[in-house]
C-alpha cells in the first residue's frame, strides 16, 4: 500500500473508533464542499485533538483565526462550558455565511461569534474591546501572516494559555531556508518567534494522514 493510501486508511480507522462524525459535523463538511470552499479543514482526528486540548486547558474563551466552513469551530466550541465563548475571525464573507449555518445547525450559535474581515483588522478591534483573556488560540489562516497572528495571540491570551498553529510543515517545505514562498516564510517566522520569545515555550509535531504530510506547532504562554 502506498504511503498516502496507508495514511488515509489509518486515519479512517482512528476516526471510526475515536472521533466519528455525527450529523452536524458530516453536514458541515458536506455543505462546505457543496459551496465550493477549499478542502482545507482539519481532519476528524485533528478536530478531536483540538477539542481535547481545549478541555485539558479548561478553556472558557477561545479565539480562532480562520473559520473556513466552521468544522474546526464546531469541535472547539463543543469543548466550552455553556457560558463559554468562541470568537472566530474569517476574511471571506462567503465562507463565513457557510460557517454560521453549520455552527447554528450544530446548536452552537450562542457560544460562537464569527467576525468577517481581514484578521489583522479584526484583531486590533477585538483588543480595543478589552476582552477577557483567551485560554486557547487556534491559528489556521493565511500562512504568510502567521507571525503577526502569533504576536496578537500573545497580547490576547492569558498566562498559561495555549496557542496552536496549524499546517506548519508545508509538505516539508518549512525546512527550506531559501524559499521565497509567503506560506513558508511566514511559517518559518512563526516557528522562530516561538523559539526565541521569552514568553513562549513550544514545540512542533509532524503529522501524516488524510491531509497529507503536515503538522502543527504548540506554544504555551508564560507569565
Amino acid at each position: 500500500m502506498a504511503g498516502s493510501d496507508l495514511w488515509n486508511t489509518v486515519d479512517d480507522y482512528f476516526t471510526a473508533h475515536l472521533s466519528p462524525d455525527d450529523e452536524a459535523l458530516a453536514a458541515a463538511v458536506r455543505d462546505s464542499d457543496a459551496a465550493g470552499l477549499p478542502q482545507a479543514a482539519v481532519t476528524a482526528p485533528q478536530g478531536k485533538l483540538l477539542q481535547l486540548l481545549a478541555q485539558i486547558q479548561g478553556a472558557r474563551n477561545i479565539l480562532e483565526i480562520g473559520t473556513l466552513g466552521g468544522y474546526s469551530t464546531i469541535w472547539l466550541a463543543r469543548a466550552l462550558p455553556d457560558d463559554g465563548r468562541l470568537v472566530s475571525l474569517e476574511c471571506s464573507g462567503r465562507h463565513a455565511e457557510v460557517a454560521v449555518r453549520n455552527i447554528t445547525r450544530a446548536g452552537l450559535a450562542e457560544r460562537v461569534e464569527v467576525r468577517v474581515g481581514p484578521a489583522l483588522e479584526s484583531l486590533p478591534e477585538l483588543a480595543e474591546e478589552d476582552p477577557e483573556p483567551f485560554d486557547l488560540v487556534f491559528i489556521d489562516a493565511d500562512k504568510g501572516n502567521n507571525p503577526h497572528y502569533l504576536e496578537w495571540a500573545l497580547k490576547l491570551t492569558r498566562p498559561g494559555g495555549l496557542v496552536v498553529v496549524d499546517n506548519v510543515v508545508r509538505d516539508g517545505r518549512v525546512a527550506d531556508a531559501d524559499s521565497t514562498a509567503p506560506d513558508v516564510r511566514g511559517t518559518r517566522a512563526a516557528i522562530e518567534l516561538i523559539g526565541a520569545h521569552p514568553r513562549l515555550s513550544g514545540t512542533a509535531i509532524q503529522t501524516v494522514g488524510g491531509k497529507g504530510y503536515d503538522g502543527f506547532a504548540l506554544a504555551r504562554v508564560l507569565p
